[in-house]
This record gives C-alpha cells, sequence and structure tokens, in this order.
C-alpha cells in the first residue's frame, strides 16, 4: 500500500524547480504538496521580483499548513527551515524537500526522510518528466543558485550524463 502521508516543501526546492519552469513535475511525483506558513510568505514575498516564478495561490495543489511548535527543532534554522521540520514531523510526512544543509543536518538527525532539488530532478529524469538534468542545473546556477561542482557533476553521473 502507497505511503498517502504528504509531502512538505521547504521554500529554495519550490524557488529554484519553479523558476526553471519545471513547477509541475512537483505535482506530477508528489501529488499534492503541503507548506507551511513561513515558506508561503518567503516563496510570495519574491513574485513581484521574480516574474519566472509561479504564484502559489494559482495552485491548488500546493496547500499552506500551520506549523506546531516543536521544541526538537532547533531555534537557530530561519523561520521556514523550522516550519517545514515540525509540520514534515507532525504529519510524518513521506518526504521533507530541503536544500539548506543546516536544515538538512536538523531533519536527518530528527529522522525525517530528506530530498532535495537535485533529487527532485534526477526522479523527474527517471519518471520520463524531462529529458537532461544538466540544462535545469546550468539555468539554476546562473540564476544565482548555489550548487558545488563537486555537487554538480555527482548529479548529472547519477543522472546518467
Amino acid at each position: 500500500m502507497p505511503n498517502l502521508n504528504p509531502v512538505v516543501s521547504n521554500t529554495t526546492p519550490l524557488i529554484s524547480v519553479g523558476e526553471v519552469g519545471l513547477f509541475a513535475i512537483f505535482h506530477q511525483l508528489y501529488g499534492d504538496v503541503w507548506i507551511p506558513s513561513a515558506v508561503f510568505d518567503e516563496y510570495q514575498i519574491g513574485i513581484s521580483h521574480h516574474p519566472l516564478r509561479p504564484d502559489l495561490l494559482n495552485l491548488s495543489w500546493i496547500s499552506v499548513h500551520s506549523a506546531p511548535s516543536d521544541p526538537a527543532v532547533p531555534t537557530h534554522l530561519d523561520a521556514g527551515e523550522r516550519e517545514a521540520i515540525a509540520l514534515a514531523r507532525a504529519v510524518q510526512a513521506r518526504v521533507l524537500l530541503m536544500d539548506e544543509r543546516q536544515g538538512r543536518a536538523a531533519a536527518k538527525r530528527l529522522n525525517v526522510p530528506l530530498a532535495g532539488t537535485m533529487a527532485v530532478l534526477i526522479t523527474a529524469k527517471q519518471h520520463g518528466m524531462i529529458t537532461f538534468v544538466q540544462p535545469y542545473i546550468d539555468q539554476m546556477i546562473g540564476q544565482g543558485r548555489r550548487i558545488s561542482p563537486q555537487l554538480r557533476a555527482q548529479v548529472l553521473t547519477q543522472a546518467g550524463e
């Protein structure tokens, strides 16, 4: 029986994938995606400055949820990361989409299943939703996303490119 628990996302995967025109792959891969209020606010604040960023208000498969207070989540993380981890824990998310190193480390310590933007791209390729990963990674880098040469090479190897 498939795991029907929701997928929760932090802000960066939404921005990274959305700004390269692949936002629909989230819905195709995961169905509905839950985000906490802080992630919604962080994402939407950049809409006016980034015309390539889809408006979350127009997407029925993105739903905003209040994140419960969770004393196990480190307070040094930003609000979006804290709320995303807390929400993922509260709903026993199938996966938490998060790229930030400190947030990922905290989520791992709390046994929250994780995937990042690069894993989303690889999975999309494996499911035939995209033909190549490299153009999207390079576009993300061109848009200012921090993707190390080592990570880029590792992802391209995993993608068979």
